[in-house]
């Protein structure tokens, strides 16, 4: 045995020579986030020995918070590496990334080489697997819209909304479901909408937190950033089809019936002036679509819009979006100025995807001056709501009109309004055709002439069993239908028809 001398000695000599510093490639590895979150798990503290006779206590269970936190840590754990080699990628690519002249085939086939490049110069070892995930994230970042794409490419998924970097949610078959995407963090949700507002020139930050945008196939998008978005910015995508529904469509999904869709299309070769009704998610811009569908290859059109969502195949169309306010807040022009504009480019048709303010004044002025076959769509809960809030609309116009003369514009210009609500189990259907009569006394007097009937309730799957019926009523238009020359057969109108 040693003396205590030399373990003396010993301990001295381990004390002037302590252990080696790690190399910097070993730093680096020892401080990313997969060796944290590794350290963290494999080497749990020791847990001291149980007593005699006592039962070890099982371990907690993990909350859903905790799990969700594990799982955002283990999908993160490239993040550096898919940082460096995005950089590469922009330094590489620099402006061909955002030049508008590019093809989307040749852009991407030159993305995917210089991805597969940047990646094979990276040190770390990757597996197949590993290697295609990044790949793919990195490819929706620059030619998509990074966690989303899947859902925007997916025909199931009718609407994305994104609720901060951690809560994304998709409706499929009008059911809302939270889905397993995320982002990295504000920063990159905000990189993601700055992306798509710019592309039609529109803008969003502190000083105009709020915007309202489209993708290139007409998919509406709305944004909201911080500071109005408290938990991080919203992004809210209502999807467009490239192939936008037909009237065939909307009779195999039963929103409406056969004999609904043409007393329909007869409507609108009449040249009615037809009010689309609903509230939000209702269908309405789908619906206006499909009425759209119906007019005359040889008339001109107008189209009106925030947004431009409707996809109309006629000939000769001309499509008109309103402007925002730039910085300055100058330079807006309002979807009221592009109806006043409108009357002056002589159209057969004019198209408004939505009234919401005064501009409805301008609209009823347009259907009383000849220019008949107009359609709108109008946020309202039933067809007498639309007529109020029309009224209240032309009231913002501040004209000062008397309510009973507003009322008289009103049973004079519109002939008809399709009211379409989404019902408990997500499907949306056409729950009035309702013709607006005429004046008596001080009210304008409806007639309903093809009415939903929910009397035969839901399935066991809480699928409404209702359909779209005729009450037997023939309205009063008929005569001005003639006059363009359209007749609607009487069948049509039959109460056993449905």
């Amino acid at each position: 045995m040693s003396s205590l001398g030399d373990r003396l000695k010993a301990a001295n000599a381990v004390a002037k020579d302590p252990a080696p510093e790690p190399s910097l490639a070993q730093q680096v590895v020892a401080d990313s986030p997969a060796a944290q979150v590794e350290s963290a798990s494999v080497v749990p503290a020791a847990a001291p020995p149980a007593p005699a006779g006592k039962r070890i206590a099982e371990p907690a269970q993990t909350s859903l918070t905790e799990r969700r936190a594990a799982v955002s840590a283990t999908g993160n754990r490239f993040g550096e590496l898919k940082t460096a080699v995005h950089t590469e990628l922009l330094k590489q690519l620099g402006p061909q990334l955002y030049d508008a002249d590019v093809p989307a085939e040749e852009l991407a086939t030159k993305v995917r080489a210089t991805l597969k490049d940047a990646l094979a110069g990276q040190d770390r070892p990757l597996s197949a697997a590993d290697r295609n995930q990044i790949t793919k994230e990195i490819t929706d970042d620059i030619l998509g819209y990074g966690p989303i794409e899947p859902y925007l490419s997916d025909p199931e998924v009718t609407e994305v909304m994104v609720n901060g970097p951690d809560k994304v949610f998709v409706e499929r078959k009008g059911r809302l479901t939270q889905v397993d995407a995320h982002f990295d963090d504000d920063n990159h949700l905000r990189r993601i909408i700055d992306k798509i507002v710019s592309r039609i020139g529109r803008r969003v930050d502190e000083s105009s937190p709020m915007v309202d945008a489209r993708l290139p196939d007409g998919s509406r998008v709305n944004a909201v950033v911080p500071p109005l978005a408290i938990d991080g910015s919203a992004l809210t995508i209502r999807k467009f089809s490239a192939d936008p529904f037909t009237v065939d469509d909307l009779i195999t999904f039963g929103s409406l019936s056969r004999r609904t869709a043409d007393f329909l299309d007869a409507c609108v070769r009449g040249k009615l002036n037809i009010v689309v009704s609903g509230s939000t998610g209702a269908g309405k811009t789908t619906t206006l679509n499909v009425l759209s569908s119906f007019i005359p290859m040889d008339e001109r059109i107008v189209t009106i819009e925030d947004a431009a969502e409707l996809q109309l195949h006629q000939d000769h169309v001309v499509r008109l979006e309103s402007r925002p306010p730039n910085i300055e807040g100058k330079g807006e022009i309002s979807i009221r100025d592009l109806v006043k504009n409108s009357l002056r480019m002589r159209p057969d048709r004019i198209i408004v995807g939505e009234v919401r303010d005064a501009s409805a004044l301008d609209m009823l002025q347009a259907m009383n001056t000849g220019h008949d076959g107009s359609i709108c769509t109008v946020h309202s809960n039933g067809p007498r709501d639309t007529l109020a809030r029309i009224e209240t609309m032309v009231l913002m116009a501040g004209m000062d009109l008397p309510v009973r003369a507003i009322r008289e514009q009103v049973a004079s210009a519109i002939d008809l309004i399709v009211h379409q609500t989404r019902l408990r189990d997500g499907s949306r259907k056409i729950t009035h055709v309702t013709e607006v009569e005429r004046m008596e006394g001080d009210l304008v007097t409806l007639q309903d002439i093809f009415v939903y009937d929910h009397s035969l309730g839901f399935d066991e799957d809480g699928v409404s069993l209702g359909r779209l019926r005729s009450t037997g009523l023939r309205p009063k238009f008929l005569e001005k239908m003639l006059h363009a020359n359209v007749r609607v057969d009487p069948i049509v109108f039959a109460r056993d028809g449905v």
